[in-house]
């Protein structure tokens, strides 16, 4: 068996409020998978989504911070893993103290969601 790629899918995040990378990664993730119906994979290959390997890269500032499982679980199927790397983009922005911010920091992430499956 072999991983064939059958999609790679991108998108962007940002936490305006909070200074939390892990919603910004989430909401990247959100973004790239928002407009996509993946029919041509269960019509061809899959017998079951949850066959389906996705593996998502995240770029995003304070990597160290980011919460696994809160970005995965924006996924409905599939065994999933995530890449979590430093990158992104800081925005200096509005510190609203009602909204729990810390700084006045907009944490921006994207992310890469790539979907396999394993091939004979």
């Amino acid at each position: 068996m072999t991983l064939k790629r059958f999609i790679i899918e991108m998108g962007m995040g940002i936490d305006q409020h909070g200074q939390e990378p892990t919603v910004a990664a989430a909401r990247a993730v959100r973004n790239a998978i928002a407009h996509n119906a993946l029919l041509g994979i269960m019509e061809i290959a899959a017998k079951d989504p949850n066959e389906m390997i996705i593996e998502v890269k995240i770029a995003v500032p304070y990597p160290e911070q980011v919460r696994e499982a809160e970005v995965l679980a924006v996924l409905p199927f599939g065994r999933k893993t995530l890449i979590v790397e430093s990158g992104g983009m800081i925005v200096d922005g509005l510190a609203i103290p009602s909204l729990n911010d810390k700084n006045d920091e907009m944490l921006i992430a994207v992310a890469a969601v790539t979907v396999y499956l394993d091939m004979p």
